[in-house]
């Protein structure tokens, strides 16, 4: 009885063929060399996570040393909160100003179209404005002009060139009348050579215009947009000050109307500094206009006259008084005003 209770417990080998025979694996406290102190899990049943302990995090390796991430420092999160903070309020007040002025400047602009506000005026300023716009736009309308006119110059050219080829190539088949043929090719082969030049004239007083509208002209009508977006500001601080200045005196009045005193005089400042700078580049600009469409306008007519009349030499000397030279294909020559 002895040794019937004592075998199975003692004997490894019986254990073992009696699991195999009932097709689970032994556990793990059965084997040899085994250390684990994982519990014992039957054949067939759900597998359970490991759990992992600090000591069992620290030694795998995986602990903040040594993989680089480490919990930002508190002083640095406050900063970093504190600059957040910082730069939404700087955003926040800048929005504030910002609709806060866009809506005074929409107030006074309804105010002036309705009739119900006044408006800050200088005749003498607006006339020079409104006759800088209307000479522009008479400017660009001469320039689309002046394009058609070398466009359709071009395509006369074009037709020219092929009526002498038609014209070449019939003076070598036709001996009763090989000498006309031959007169005729070189006559139109004349006209292409001094359509070139004209072309060339023409092209450079489109440039001088262009330049002359688009560049010289935009830069002072910018300067006048400037200059009217400040005067509708001045306008709106004006009101608001002498609205302030008819309510009763309290200290919340007093209070905005020191406030709208110094944004006032701020904008005045800026106002009349651009009002002056709208009249200098105004001069500048009309002394500069004069003196190059003086020159473009004698080129454009000498040319054109020179042309038409078949003049070839008094043609080529025009382009050689005004420095002009005609373009090869593909190239691009800058006008007059830009080399200034």
């Amino acid at each position: 009885m002895m040794q019937e209770m004592s075998a199975p417990s003692g004997g490894v080998g019986s254990s073992s063929v009696g699991s195999r025979l009932a097709g689970e694996e032994p556990p793990p406290s059965a084997t040899n060399g085994s250390q684990s102190g994982d519990s014992y899990q039957p054949f067939g049943a759900p597998k359970q996570s490991p759990i992992y302990t600090p000591s069992a995090v620290k030694q795998s390796g995986f602990s903040n040393g040594n993989t680089g991430f480490q919990k930002p420092a508190a002083g640095a999160s406050n900063l970093s909160m504190q600059a957040m903070t910082q730069t939404a309020m700087e955003k926040a007040e800048f929005l504030k100003s910002w609709s806060v002025k866009t809506y005074k400047c929409t107030k006074q602009i309804l105010s002036e179209r309705l009739g119900r506000g006044t408006k800050t005026v200088d005749v003498e300023l607006e006339a020079k404005i409104e006759i800088l716009r209307d000479t522009k736009r008479k400017y660009e309308n001469l320039a689309a002009v002046s394009q058609a006119l070398s466009t359709h110059i071009s395509n006369m050219m074009q037709a020219q060139r092929v009526l002498s080829e038609a014209f070449n190539e019939l003076s070598h088949k036709s001996n009763e009348l090989k000498e006309e043929f031959r007169y005729n090719s070189d006559t139109q082969q004349v006209l292409v050579k001094n359509g070139e030049s004209l072309l060339a004239a023409i092209q450079f007083f489109i440039n001088g215009i262009n330049t002359l509208c688009k560049k010289t002209m935009e830069d002072t009508l910018l300067t006048v947009t400037k200059y009217e977006q400040a005067r509708v500001e001045f306008d709106a601080y004006r009101t608001e000050l002498e609205t302030l200045a008819l309510s009763p005196r309290t200290a919340a009045t007093v209070s905005k109307q020191g406030a709208a005193e110094v944004n006032f005089n701020k904008q005045k400042e800026l106002y009349e500094k651009l009002r002056k700078d709208v009249g200098v580049k105004l001069q500048f600009l009309d002394e500069n206009r004069v003196k190059v469409m003086q020159k473009h306008l004698l080129l454009f007519h000498n040319a054109v006259t020179a042309f038409f009349a078949g003049n070839q030499q008094m043609l080529e000397a025009t382009l050689q008084q005004f420095s002009v030279a005609p373009k090869l294909p593909g190239q691009t020559k800058s006008s007059f005003l830009e080399k200034e």
